[in-house]
């Protein structure tokens, strides 16, 4: 039981204390606006403003630096959740922003992965080339991103360092069929046929069902003049891929290059069947009816060619083609200069390079 003594010597003291914390809080302060007090751990002035949190807090240095750790880690985690939501609804500009801010915070693979998509999209493909570099760096054994930068060095045109990174891969995983059929691509367009074919092969044996590396062989085959050989990997490709317009083009070009002309105009009909709205399949059909002197049946088919896509700059220079062969020169020379001026930068816009005197007197025509 408290008496009333004990209470009385119990406040006596509270108020001592609370006498005596009062006194060093206002000698303190007093030092302060004198900018006479310095804090013992960091040996700098306090100022008011921080004078009560210094005074009171417990928190410890490492406590801030957690504190801020956190804090970055929620900025970042931000950024990179906005940009993802950015670019999937086509906001690209406003994705790159948030990606490079988020990596100014932390490195992290997976948003750089997230950039790279975000550069293509944006055709900014040297940028995305230099963050495929750094992400090599970090992780130099990740397949996925070596055969990622294989398909932006082949936008660059840097067939030599494809075909270094292709190499990189196959030492990694020499059963990956995607790399030797990337490898094969980057060969053929620098001139080695033969290594070409020699790696669509290794890539056939390690995927039988790649219709893409049959197709890819069957091409170079037929550039090198050899069609018989290329028909088997066509028609492999088309049993592989029935609805696949290009299969139908190459046969089409084998065909006519061994002289059976019925048989590839099957096919470049075939190509256009499935899809009327084909380019290539247009002029080749065209223009092999042009080969077998149907002269007026390919008039009439580029007429209907360009009544359905009037600014289809070729299928003017094919029928100009056709209506030269007939003799009608005026009428040459209109659909000559109209794919001229649908497409300025075309081949046969180049043709007239020197030829300006000529091309206003229609004395020239580079069919």
């Amino acid at each position: 039981m408290i008496t009333d003594e004990l209470r009385g010597g119990f406040l006596w003291k509270g108020c001592h204390f609370v006498a005596a914390l009062f006194m060093i809080g206002a000698y303190y302060v007093w030092q302060i606006q004198n900018n006479r007090y310095i804090c013992p751990l960091e040996h700098k002035h306090i100022t008011m403003g921080n004078f009560f949190t210094s005074l009171f807090s417990s928190s410890k240095s490492e406590d801030t630096a957690e504190g801020k750790a956190k804090n970055d880690q929620k900025n970042f985690d931000i950024l990179k959740y906005d940009g993802i939501r950015a670019q999937k609804i086509g906001q690209v500009a406003y994705a790159i922003k948030c990606f490079t801010e988020a990596l100014n915070i932390q490195e992290d693979f997976e948003t750089m992965n997230h950039l790279v998509s975000a550069y293509s999209m944006a055709n900014q493909t040297e940028k995305a080339l230099d963050t495929l570099n750094r992400m090599v760096e970090m992780e130099p054994e990740h397949i996925q991103t070596l055969l990622t930068r294989v398909s932006v060095l082949f936008m660059l045109d840097k067939e030599a360092e494809v075909i270094a990174d292709c190499l990189r891969v196959i030492e990694l995983d020499e059963s990956n069929h995607l790399a030797w059929f990337l490898m094969a691509k980057a060969k053929r367009t620098t001139g080695d046929q033969l290594g070409a074919i020699a790696d669509l092969t290794k890539a056939i044996a390690l995927k039988d069902d790649f219709t893409d590396a049959y197709l890819l062989r069957a091409e170079v085959l037929l550039a090198m003049k050899q069609g018989q050989e290329a028909l088997p990997d066509i028609e492999k490709a088309i049993s592989l891929a029935p609805e696949e317009e290009t299969t139908y083009l190459v046969r089409g070009k084998i065909h006519e290059s061994l002289g059976d002309l019925d048989a590839a105009a099957d096919d470049y009909q075939q190509a256009l069947d499935l899809n009327p709205f084909n380019e290539d399949a247009c002029i080749l059909k065209g223009s092999l009816l042009i080969t077998k002197n149907l002269l007026d049946e390919a008039i009439v088919f580029f007429d209907e060619a360009i009544e359905i896509k009037p600014d289809f700059a070729k299928a003017y220079v094919e029928r100009g083609r056709a209506k030269n062969l007939k003799g009608d020169k005026e009428g040459a020379f209109e659909d000559l200069k109209k794919s001229i001026e649908l497409n300025p930068e075309g081949e046969e816009a180049k043709k007239f390079e020197g030829q300006h005197a000529n091309f206003e007197n229609k004395t020239y025509m580079p069919f």
